[in-house]
């Protein structure tokens, strides 16, 4: 853990604390106009920018596109599982050590991971979400769109595109790959939710102390409650394996050994909160940019060939992964920037997502944009693996949604949730009209 602010970095390279806390603090995170002026300002000013806020180790804030994609292709350098990989204040990381045997390390996810671990672990479920493999799930993925649909338009013509409709959609999808049963899906999004909004006050848990720590141990607290569910299913599938992804990770080898319920148990929950919570964010965001911009609306309707480029844009806005760190086991120039070894980089990929020097009208929203290169889903070795399945589902969504829809607008304020880790809109009140 680096404590030495003085010798972190040159004064010159010091983010102002009151720029950085609109980055770090979740309950700032929560103004996204605010967050994004904030990352504007580093991009201009401070592109690797260093600081250090009261309760927080010192970090290196990587702000620019070119900058982030270095840190994030030298997995050799800059490494997850020195540090915990996610930027929490010293108290949760002194938590989740004093629980967990000295490691920030609870769960065993691929985004924690570093080779020889990451490589094994990845190529277990690479053929599963192959491009081929994801368009063979077009057929049931519609099923659950259409129905999703379906179930909106029977409903009033006013709600929360979050709640109503957004949320449920990707965890159906990833529960019925995964075989889990569709009675157990509320069970599930409790869960995700509270892994994710740990540190938002609507999503905290009413059985955990407040205290300094209560973030972590809630996350804590949520990781052994998917184990107590995920453990017993694991051994069914080992037992009777089914055509299912579940059963793909339980009965995996890791050289020549069968796969341990610890690193079984972390790809499921990888798989199930990270393809649930952001494809929703991304699907929400997408509703917020028409609604906001009724002639990109127009367009949409009149060309349903643009919806895969829409979701490119809504995913390059919505960026809902804010950041992954990084920590340098050698020292490394970074385009001008001495990173010495032991210090830690918070990646931007929101800010790198909106770089001026690679999007033209970065702050915009283009549904039509050319070549979008945006780092919603990282780069590297560590790019997300259901990459390819969050852009079908979303696709699919819109397409069953689009040709229903004659015009949407905001019918209340948008609301964000309150974390600097994976997050975005939790409430969108819209109104809309139909056929």
């Amino acid at each position: 853990m680096q404590t030495d602010t003085l010798a972190f970095g040159p004064d010159e390279l010091r983010i102002p604390d009151d720029i950085a806390e609109k980055v770090v603090n979740p309950n700032l995170c929560a103004d996204e106009a605010s967050f994004h002026e904030a990352l504007a300002w580093m991009r201009a000013n401070r592109p690797i920018g260093w600081a250090h806020l009261g309760g927080y180790d010192p970090i290196w804030m990587v702000t620019k596109y070119n900058d982030v994609v270095t840190v994030e292709r030298r997995a050799d350098v800059f490494l997850n599982m020195v540090d915990n990989p996610i930027y929490n204040p010293q108290a949760d990381d002194a938590f989740l050590r004093s629980a967990n045997n000295g490691t920030c390390q609870v769960v065993a996810a691929l985004t924690h991971m570093d080779n020889p671990d990451h490589k094994a672990l990845r190529s277990i479920a690479v053929p599963y979400f192959s491009p081929a493999r994801i368009t063979r799930l077009e057929s049931d993925i519609r099923i659950i769109a259409k129905d999703t649909v379906a179930r909106l338009l029977a409903g009033p013509r006013e709600v929360d595109f979050v709640k109503d409709f957004a949320l449920e959609y990707p965890l159906r999808v990833i529960m019925n790959m995964f075989g889990v049963p569709e009675t157990d899906l509320p069970k599930m999004l409790k869960m995700t939710q509270e892994f994710f909004g740990s540190k938002d006050p609507e999503e905290q848990r009413s059985d955990i102390e407040i205290t300094p720590d209560m973030a972590a141990r809630q996350f804590h607290r949520v990781i052994q409650e998917y184990y107590d569910y995920f453990t017993p299913m694991t051994r069914d599938r080992r037992e009777n394996p089914r055509d299912d992804l579940m059963s793909v990770i339980a009965n995996a080898e890791i050289d020549g050994e069968p796969i341990s319920d610890f690193f079984a148990n972390g790809y499921y929950i990888t798989i199930a909160t990270a393809g649930h919570d952001t494809t929703s964010t991304t699907t929400a965001t997408g509703m917020k940019a028409l609604c906001e911009h009724p002639d990109q609306f127009e367009r949409l309707k009149a060309d349903p060939s643009l919806i895969p480029s829409f979701v490119e844009e809504a995913l390059r806005t919505a960026a809902p992964v804010r950041h992954f760190t990084r920590t340098a086991i050698d020292d490394f120039d970074l385009h001008g920037t001495a990173i010495r070894k032991g210090q830690r980089l918070m990646l931007s990929y929101p800010s790198a997502s909106r770089d001026e020097d690679v999007f033209e009208n970065a702050g915009g929203f283009d549904l039509a944009r050319k070549r979008n290169r945006h780092l919603s889903f990282g780069s590297g070795p560590h790019m997300c693996l259901g990459q390819n399945l969050a852009k079908l589902e979303i696709r699919i969504l819109y397409e069953e949604l689009m040709p229903h829809l004659t015009a949407v607008r905001l019918n209340g304020s948008p609301r964000y949730i309150e974390t600097n880790f994976v997050g975005g809109l939790k409430s969108l009140p819209i109104a809309f009209e139909t056929n």
